[in-house]
């Protein structure tokens, strides 16, 4: 298991249930990196695997 695998697992935990939409999630990922500036680069290459899952380049 990951370090990250915990936060993972907390997240559906509590959050499992939730219908959000990705615009929801977005605004979430910039107040994160608005607060957390050095996690600007790993956030950002997320959100670009995110976007182009279906791509199929990739």
């Amino acid at each position: 298991m990951y370090f990250t695998d915990r936060g993972i697992e907390e997240l559906e935990g509590r959050r499992g249930g939730d219908d959000v939409t990705l615009a929801w999630v977005a605004e979430r990922l910039r107040e994160f990196v608005d607060l957390n500036p050095e996690f600007e680069t790993p956030i950002e290459r997320f959100a670009t695997w995110l976007a182009r899952l279906d791509d199929e380049d990739d």
